[in-house]
């Protein structure tokens, strides 16, 4: 029986070039996400091993809704929804706040206790969430607060399924090249009065190299903790930031 992957956020630029990675490498994935019609288009147009899965992780009734969706093994859970940037910490509502850490935080725990049952030994449950849970940022703090509290509950999740022989891992990638990064580059430009494209060399800036991370790259390191040899680094955040985190760990 073939192994399955679970992908949450599947419908977003990186969640699709997730998809798609994992089902080259001969994983059924089922697909989750919140919108029907972008997880149909999924489906039709990729890999025939993508089963969509429409729930919303935000709530517990996503519990059940993904365990239908497996019959087999678990190989690989990837939890990446996108929350929303709704400003600095003295303004953003806390509501916000709220909203963010039950889609990353509860999020990730309703889908594992989903796939529980159905994780096989050399599982691995992989979380996405941005360099801002490690380098604060003055316009995202929905997303500070939320992946902050994201790496800790990977690290529990590693020694609560350690002696299964599952790892937890993190992906922390820098800002991504998505038409998601650019509406949030037009808004700080429209708040604080800037070109567009000034505040995406800005952002580039952050980075010595001067670039921004790509979907493809954040795809390959998924792909990556498939290999036996990515139980050295169970527990572990992996900063996919183009050398933006400078601060001591």
């Amino acid at each position: 029986m073939s192994e399955t992957a679970v992908v949450v956020g599947a419908s977003g630029a990186m969640g699709q070039v997730i998809a798609h990675k994992l089902a080259t490498r001969g994983l059924k994935v089922v697909a989750v996400a919140r919108t029907e019609a972008a997880l149909k288009s999924l489906a039709e147009t990729s890999h025939q091993n993508i089963i969509p899965c429409v729930c919303d992780v935000g709530s517990d009734d996503a519990i059940e809704h993904i365990r239908q969706k497996l019959d087999g093994p678990v190989r690989m859970i990837v939890h990446g929804p996108g929350v929303a940037t709704a400003g600095g910490v003295s303004v953003v509502p806390t509501s916000s706040i709220v909203d963010s850490v039950n889609i990353k935080v509860g999020g990730l725990l309703r889908v594992v206790r989903a796939a529980d049952s159905r994780l096989v030994e050399g599982a691995r449950i992989v979380a996405i969430g941005g360099l801002y849970g490690f380098e604060p940022d003055a316009h995202a703090a929905t997303a500070g607060v939320c992946n902050a509290a994201l790496a800790n509950t990977v690290r529990q999740l590693s020694l609560a399924y350690g002696a299964r022989r599952i790892t937890a891992h993190l992906l922390s990638p820098g800002p991504v090249d998505t038409e998601r990064l650019r509406r949030i580059a037009t808004a700080i430009a429209t708040r604080e009065n800037l070109a567009v494209e000034r505040v995406l060399d800005d952002m580039r800036g952050q980075s010595p190299i001067g670039a921004f991370t790509t979907v493809g790259q954040v795809a390959w390191a998924v792909a990556l903790l498939l290999d036996p040899e990515a139980d050295a680094l169970a527990g572990s955040t992996l900063f996919l930031d183009a050398g933006r985190r400078r601060s001591i760990p």
